[in-house]
């Protein structure tokens, strides 16, 4: 993955982290005051039902009293209570007597018990009018919830006293409405729902999340995943009795929802436009860090395929880090560039002073490899050979003699001719030239040269016996140079030939021993009626003049080529 899209994506991540971090914390403060409201606003329901119930208390005890003094009544529980089998018609008649009260107060229910509190006479409404229930069922209770005839009843009660004995009790009350409370409420007895508004619950799922609940604390418990609040429903007020118990049973995830759904569109709208912005942003600062990088690692890519470190521009814009980089690395690239410099330098004088070393064995030859350089690279220009190319005829030319360093002077200054013996030692100059040179960093571009100037175009040269272009084209133009110059030069055997009989001699072998288009080359160079071939008194002079000024005035590692007028 590039840079700039690291640092791009990277950009991206305290952002969202932030989103997340600030949309968790709201969510749970906002979640936090609901659940705090909704507990407040169960309290304060607690306290308000709290009166409501003590002063409905109060208006029933009141109205049951002087439902107590009934006379007809309390002789009707007299007779029910006087006898252990009460016939059926005293039964009815308080039956009766119930019902006309019930009917008349509004009430659902109503029953009278005896001194023992046995019940012996209730009624309850039903759909056609009041009538009597079974009281085997029912269990008597002062105050709270009876369940008579297959329904809940929430009753109140007062004594029936005939003189100051207790004949009775007198128990009235209206169907249990678990609705009327606020809030979704359950009823429990002895752990288990007798009623419960939460229709979409099954009772099992209820008693089982309540039953860790103390009777008289709040809890929280979970139902399907959703959590539920839980608070007694008046405990003060209600005094079920009976093994009975009421709570409330809120559903928090609910009473959150619309609120965590409003702050999730808030946060997702705020999260985009943030995001959006971030994108705007995080595209410039990764531009910013990784095009100058970018355009350091394109120059340094030049570099590679060129050889040449170029320099480094301090980037506008870019930050701190980056200019420093920069700069680093424009230094060390003029480093290297001097170092450079500093090593060809070295190198160019090396060359001259093993060219120097080479004429110095024998006054006959002396200023040789110069000539045959100034006549290889006149030729190379006329053949309009690129400048890298003519240098490197420059240099190889100066060097193509290297290997009779190897060669002993009794051989290389015999003054008559040579044995075959002495001749195959001599052939062996461009094999021990090159690996003289082989070992040397840097001189790798001259090794044909120094190797192969003396193959011949038919392939009757050595050492390999190459034949036509399979010989490099620099060889093959100091092969014609070295030839001429070999040929016009002065020997301990024989004299130097003329202008004039050397170029008869190298148009007579070009085709065989030499490269027919380099001799033409060189002949208008040197054209016919000439005296001779770059064969001035200063010519050297000169020559030595253009190498100390490439000296100073090398830039690119390889001395420039020898200028025709230096020639």
């Amino acid at each position: 993955m590039r840079f700039a899209t690291r640092t791009f994506l990277w950009s991206f991540v305290p952002i969202v982290l932030l989103l997340i971090a600030g949309f968790w914390v709201v969510r749970s403060a906002a979640v936090a005051t609901i659940r705090a409201g909704l507990r407040a606003a169960a309290r304060d329901n607690q306290v308000a039902l709290a009166r409501v119930e003590a002063r409905s208390e109060d208006r029933n005890q009141t109205t049951l009293r002087a439902i107590a003094e009934n006379p007809a009544l309390k002789a009707g529980l007299d007779l029910l209570g006087s006898e252990k089998d009460a016939p059926t018609e005293a039964r009815n008649t308080v039956a009766d007597q119930l019902s006309e009260i019930c009917q008349t107060l509004q009430y659902d229910f109503m029953m009278v018990s005896n001194a023992r509190g046995e019940p012996v006479a209730a009624v309850t409404r039903q759909a056609s009018g009041f009538a009597p229930v079974e009281l085997a069922g029912i269990a008597p209770a002062d105050r709270g919830i009876v369940l008579a005839g297959g329904s809940l009843y929430e009753v109140a009660s007062v004594p029936m006293f005939e003189d100051i004995a207790q004949a009775g009790t007198l128990s009235m009350g209206s169907v249990f409405d678990i609705s009327r409370f606020g809030v979704p409420a359950v009823l429990l007895h002895n752990g288990r729902v007798a009623a419960s508004e939460l229709r979409e619950l099954a009772p099992s799922l209820i008693q089982t999340a309540l039953r860790p609940c103390l009777p008289d604390a709040e809890c929280e418990v979970r139902i399907r995943d959703q959590v539920y609040l839980s608070l007694p429903i008046a405990p003060g007020a209600l005094r079920l009795g009976g093994g009975y118990s009421l709570r409330s049973l809120q559903n928090l995830d609910t009473a959150t929802a619309h609120v965590q759904a409003v702050l999730q569109r808030v946060f997702l709208t705020v999260g985009f436009a943030v995001l959006v912005a971030a994108l705007g942003i995080g595209l410039l600062t990764s531009r910013s860090i990784a095009r100058p990088l970018a355009e350091m690692a394109a120059r340094l890519r030049c570099a590679s395929a060129t050889g040449e470190l170029p320099d480094f521009p301090e980037s506008v814009g870019a930050g701190l880090e980056i200019r420093e980089l920069t700069r680093g690395f424009d230094q060390a690239a003029k480093a290297v560039r001097e170092a450079r410099e500093r090593l060809t330098r070295a190198y160019v004088e090396f060359v001259g002073s093993l060219a120097q070393a080479l004429d110095a064995r024998d006054p006959y030859t002396a200023g040789h490899s110069r000539r045959v350089s100034n006549y290889a690279c006149a030729i190379a220009e006329a053949m309009g050979l690129a400048e890298p190319e003519v240098e490197t005829i420059r240099v190889g030319a100066l060097l193509h003699d290297l290997g009779k360093i190897g060669i002993s002077d009794v051989v290389l200054h015999k003054p008559g001719r040579l044995t075959a013996d002495e001749t195959d030692l001599i052939r062996q100059h461009p094999v021990i030239g090159r690996r003289i040179l082989d070992n040397v960093h840097g001189l790798e571009p001259y090794l044909g040269i120094v190797e192969l100037h003396h193959e011949n175009w038919d392939g009757s040269g050595y050492p390999r016996g190459l034949k036509g272009a399979e010989t490099p084209l620099e060889a093959r133009i100091v092969k014609v140079a070295d030839s001429y110059d070999a040929m016009t030069s002065d020997r301990p055997y024989r004299r130097g030939m003329t202008h004039a009989q050397a170029m008869a001699i190298l148009r007579k072998v070009s085709g065989s021993e030499t490269d027919t288009e380099i001799v033409e080359a060189f002949s208008r160079v040197c054209p016919p009626g000439s005296e001779g071939c770059l064969e001035t008194t200063g010519s050297l002079e000169r020559l030595a003049g253009v190498v100390a000024a490439q000296h100073e005035g090398i830039a690119e590692g390889i001395a420039g080529p020898v200028p025709k007028e230096a020639a």
